[in-house]
């Protein structure tokens, strides 16, 4: 946060001519960013990751794709909920496109990324191409944009860019990691890697349908 809080505070003297009032708050702001993101860090740490792991681990046991695919797509969806990134992306659209509200865009977010995420376990169990799965969801993905409203372009992508948090990212990591390690014949770094990348499509997906169902 040093060199972040040093920028601020020279563009606040040289740009700005900030008060030493406002310089103050903004030294106690990143005062309070950086123990907010300490606490936040050791629990990911300590219960977030390990959790992700045991679950992933825990459910090849029941023997049952259907239920896999299940909690991942609760996982996908309560997480991202909860992400920050989210929220906020879902708090500034809301102060500016009256036709959709802060709740659409956040459980459109949430569907997008824990159905992708479900497909995503879905890949690791039945072993089929990451690099195919990638390049059709990519491809549609791309096609999906010559039909959506101009304005709800650059919202879909950067729906599916803010997706890639501090919550949603360790627990995807690691719910994979923990599936693909107790699977014969599976890669933890093969299978328990790209996937974040592939549950990011599904936001974008959810946007631009939103989109086109307004329009």
């Amino acid at each position: 946060m040093l060199p972040l809080f040093a920028v601020l505070s020279l563009l606040q003297l040289t740009m700005i001519g900030a008060s030493t009032a406002t310089i103050i708050d903004l030294a106690t702001g990143a005062v309070l960013i950086v123990a907010g993101m300490v606490l936040l860090f050791t629990g990911v740490d300590y219960g977030i990751l390990p959790m992700g792991r045991y679950v992933g681990a825990a459910l090849p046991e029941k023997g049952s794709i259907s239920l896999i695919v299940a909690v991942a797509f609760a996982l996908g969806f309560a997480t991202t909920l909860a992400e920050p990134d989210v929220l906020v992306l879902a708090n500034q659209v809301n102060r500016f496109m009256s036709d959709i509200s802060r709740q659409t865009i956040l459980y459109s977010i949430a569907v997008g990324v824990g159905a992708f995420t479900g497909i995503a376990m879905a890949r690791i169990v039945l072993g089929f191409s990451l690099r195919g799965l990638l390049t059709f969801a990519y491809g549609a993905m791309l096609a999906l944009s010559f039909f959506a409203p101009a304005q709800f372009i650059p919202l879909a992508y950067d729906a599916g860019s803010v997706t890639t948090g501090v919550l949603t990212a360790p627990i995807v990591i690691s719910i994979a990691i923990g599936l693909s390690s107790v699977l014969a014949g599976r890669s933890a770094v093969a299978d328990g890697f790209g996937l974040l990348g592939f549950a990011s499509i599904g936001p974008i997906f959810a946007m631009m349908a939103i989109g086109i169902l307004l329009r």
